[in-house]
């Protein structure tokens, strides 16, 4: 019985090695595709590296000195009065025009402030030509400040008739009464 059992178990084991050999092996799972990555891009010839200049923040200055005296300032006239019609306190061309060269001026000096007096003739009552000063002060500032002046750097004053120019009295003193006068206060 020994021997029946052992030729059962070669045939067995035979029948099963014959099968598997008949058996085609599995191919091999493809491979993925190979992807290809780009070449590096050349790198660039190598240059001199020049060291950057950097030049100092500066403020800008005015091209221009003026004296640090306001009193100084007064005297060489660097802005020009305006001048108004009778009874008027409307701008006038030209003083449209001179009070945008006094503009100019006051921007290219951000620090200097100023007062705009208005004055008037002798003629009409002492508290109306108080009024028709302070419109005309009042008149040029608000053209400066059109014109990018910080209306903190101007104040305006009226005298009326009080501080005259010209002390005659016909139409041509009457007329160089007739003006908003600037007056340098701080530098």
């Amino acid at each position: 019985m020994r021997h029946a059992l052992l030729l059962t178990v070669t045939l067995i084991s035979l029948t099963l090695v014959l099968a598997c050999a008949h058996k085609k092996a599995a191919p091999p799972a493809p491979e993925p595709p190979a992807v290809e990555e780009p070449a590096p891009a050349p790198e660039p010839p190598a240059q001199e590296v020049k060291p950057e200049v950097v030049k100092p923040v500066q403020e800008p200055q005015p091209k221009e000195e003026i004296p640090s005296d306001v009193a100084e300032l007064n005297r060489k006239g660097y802005l020009k009065d305006v001048y108004f019609e009778f009874d008027k306190y409307d701008l006038k061309e030209d003083s449209r025009t001179g009070l945008a060269a006094n503009a100019e001026w006051l921007r290219k000096f951000s620090t200097i402030k100023i007062m705009i007096e208005g004055h008037c003739d002798e003629r009409g009552t002492r508290e109306y030509n108080l009024s028709l000063g302070e419109k005309r002060a009042s008149a040029a500032m608000d053209y400066l400040v059109s014109l990018g002046v910080d209306a903190s750097r101007v104040d305006v004053i009226s005298y009326g008739e009080d501080r005259p120019f010209s002390t005659c009295h016909d139409e041509s003193c009457w007329s160089q009464n007739r003006r908003a006068h600037f007056v340098i206060t701080a530098r």
